[in-house]
């Protein structure tokens, strides 16, 4: 089993093909929504919310299952007997701040990581690309399953332009 932690502000089709992808190494996989103290105070999506879109866009994997880590993720691993984390990769970028994370997490008595390389046509995806996108009236429809594409437009206020007047 292994885990594959984030905030997922909200989920993107990034991270369901990762977990996708994982589901062929290990038996199970957990996406994990993290409560990032950091980032608290700029989540779109509340935590109930993340969790219940999250168990909505995987609920046709097998194995995957959603939960959240109400602390440090070594010792959620350990509660929960992961053999491994996951991460996904869309650049030299993200291993620059995640191999120092997994390094740590090995400290802490987490097991190790496994980094999966993003698929090409969704490296480009984030979490916070999505919602700026999104805030401004763009399609992000091709970004993220359609159960998140209701969720931010309810989330969101309408778009205005430059000048003030709403997008239709």
């Amino acid at each position: 089993m292994a885990v594959y932690p984030g905030t997922f502000d909200p989920i993107t089709l990034g991270h369901i093909d990762i977990v996708r992808r994982a589901s062929t190494l290990f038996d199970r996989v957990i996406l994990g929504i993290a409560q990032n103290a950091a980032k608290a105070s700029s989540h779109l999506l509340d935590l109930d919310t993340r969790v219940a879109l999250a168990r909505r866009a995987l609920q046709d994997l097998p194995g995957a299952e959603v939960d959240i880590v109400p602390g440090l993720l070594a010792d959620y691993c350990r509660n929960r007997g992961a053999r491994a984390i996951v991460k996904g990769l869309r650049s030299g970028t993200d291993l620059d701040a995640e191999a120092p994370m997994a390094s740590l997490n090995r400290e802490l008595g987490a097991p190790d990581t496994v980094f999966l390389i993003a698929a090409p046509d969704r490296s480009h995806v984030s979490s916070s690309l999505v919602k700026d996108v999104a805030r401004y009236g763009g399609d992000v429809s091709h970004l993220v399953p359609d159960v998140v594409l209701e969720a931010l437009r309810d989330a969101l206020p309408a778009p205005y332009s430059s000048t003030g007047r709403t997008h239709s």
